[in-house]
């Protein structure tokens, strides 16, 4: 009995001591997106959850917009003002205009006949000062449709303005995705830029992981590589892809393991992994094997 239990024990050590260490090791990372409010004001409505699955381009949230409302309804009282003087002005220029072409026919005659000796130079020069007074009139009355006109764009523009803020009033989604956190509730204040809940697409996630300088020349971008995590008793298997592949060497992190602790330089690599089941959970340590793969066609 003694003897069967002593071998025993010795071949779970070798076998051990035999069984193939991994290439790698490293952690599971998402991309992850923190939406921020892009208006002030009150949350009228917040609908992420935490571990919810949000579709991109839904609405998240949305700021009460009341003041907003009111402030492009007064502004656009404002530009229906312009506008009426901007067309006063168009009909003054009118009556200007058809005053001038007879001022001016006046001053074409009167001068006809003071060369002819028929008018007086009184009579000359009023018609002459009656005309260059018109003209003067039209140019005031052409300046004030002009301000008018600017007006109406300037105030234009500051329809634009708060008609953006009350679209950026409601927070649409950026990507498909799943919640991670949630930073407010319903019923709170918020101001520009702060932020209200952090999203990331689980279906697929990267390993982060370090590999010593031998191991660079098994490394190349396309490559796929087995990614092996726990699984209850078990370890599971999965294919990745290597995606990226840094430049520059660095120093061993403190919580990394690598193949050769000899090393104290290592490249970060990134491995894209499928994760249609969500098996892979962010933060989860995993582990990377080079070995009878192949290159990603």
């Amino acid at each position: 009995m003694r003897r069967s239990i002593l071998i025993g024990l010795a071949s779970a050590l070798a076998a051990c001591q035999t069984a193939k260490q991994p290439d790698a090791y490293g952690s599971i990372e998402a991309t992850e997106v923190v939406v921020g409010s892009q208006a002030s004001g009150q949350l009228t409505a917040f609908v992420p959850a935490e571990g919810d699955v949000l579709a991109a381009g839904a609405i998240a949230a949305v700021v009460d917009t009341s003041a907003l409302v009111l402030q492009r309804d007064q502004i656009v009282a404002q530009r229906q003002e312009s506008a009426s003087r901007v067309d006063e002005a168009a009909k003054q220029l009118g009556v200007l205009d058809a005053q001038r072409a007879i001022a001016l026919r006046t001053l074409e005659r009167t001068t006809r006949l003071f060369n002819q000796q028929a008018a007086t130079a009184q009579q000359l020069d009023q018609a002459d000062r009656d005309y260059k007074t018109l003209m003067a009139q039209i140019a005031a009355a052409r300046a004030q449709q002009r301000t008018a006109s600017q007006g109406v764009m300037s105030v234009g523009a500051r329809i634009a303005q708060v008609q953006d803020q009350i679209r950026k009033a409601s927070v649409t989604n950026p990507i498909a995705g799943t919640v991670l956190a949630t930073y407010v509730k319903t019923g709170e204040i918020v101001q520009p830029g702060q932020a209200l809940y952090k999203i990331a697409n689980l279906d697929t996630v990267e390993l982060r992981a370090y590999v010593t300088e031998p191991q660079l020349s098994e490394v190349k971008l396309g490559r796929v590589v087995q990614v092996a995590i726990d699984a209850g008793d078990q370890r599971r298997t999965l294919p990745g892809v290597v995606s990226w592949v840094s430049s520059q060497a660095e120093f061993t992190p403190t919580p990394i393991e690598t193949r050769d602790e000899r090393s104290n330089l290592v490249y970060a690599v990134k491995v894209r992994v499928a994760n249609p089941n969500g098996a892979l959970k962010i933060g989860m340590p995993a582990d990377i094997e080079f070995s009878n793969v192949v290159a990603s066609k």
